[in-house]
């Protein structure tokens, strides 16, 4: 009796062993990638030369005026928005209204029906741009009623891109 037990007990090891060991692994994997978002914009042709213009006077990149429409591009592969600013110029400051050393930059995406004035912080200039989806804007400029010098100033302009 204590033998058929002694080998009841040693075939149930064996058995355990063999279970555990006839057990196989599966595997699967997960084809992952990823691509790193890049936010760019350029803008087309990106020069205005408003020329020598006199004091207290408005002068655009309309048709009729310089005809220089300027087009910013999503140059990135996301979705993105763009910002527009201004910037003060040697002895002459961005202002929302002309006065003695201070000049106005506006900006119009409708062609002109619409003037908006550049400030030294960021603005929208548009939203939900795909890839490679473009904005026309127009720039307008008055320069100062009064100013303290006269010498070329560089009045530039940034846009951003954001998401």
């Amino acid at each position: 009796m204590k033998s058929l037990i002694a080998t009841i007990c040693i075939l149930s090891l064996v058995g355990m062993v063999v279970g555990v060991v006839a057990q196989g692994a599966d595997t699967a994997s997960v084809a992952a990638t990823v691509t790193v978002q890049n936010i760019s914009v350029s803008v087309t042709d990106g020069t205005v030369a408003y020329g020598t213009l006199a004091v207290n006077t408005t002068k655009s990149t309309l048709a009729g005026e310089l005809a220089d429409l300027q087009t910013a591009t999503n140059d990135g592969n996301v979705t993105e928005s763009f910002n527009i600013r201004g910037t003060d110029s040697g002895t002459w400051t961005l202002g929302a209204t002309a006065a003695s050393n201070v000049y106005v930059h506006k900006f119009s995406t409708n062609s002109g029906t619409l003037w908006t004035a550049l400030t030294l912080v960021n603005q929208t200039l548009a939203t939900g741009k795909a890839v490679s989806g473009t904005q026309t804007f127009d720039l307008q400029i008055t320069t100062p009623t009064v100013s303290a010098d006269y010498i070329g100033h560089s009045v530039n302009v940034t846009v951003q891109a954001t998401i």
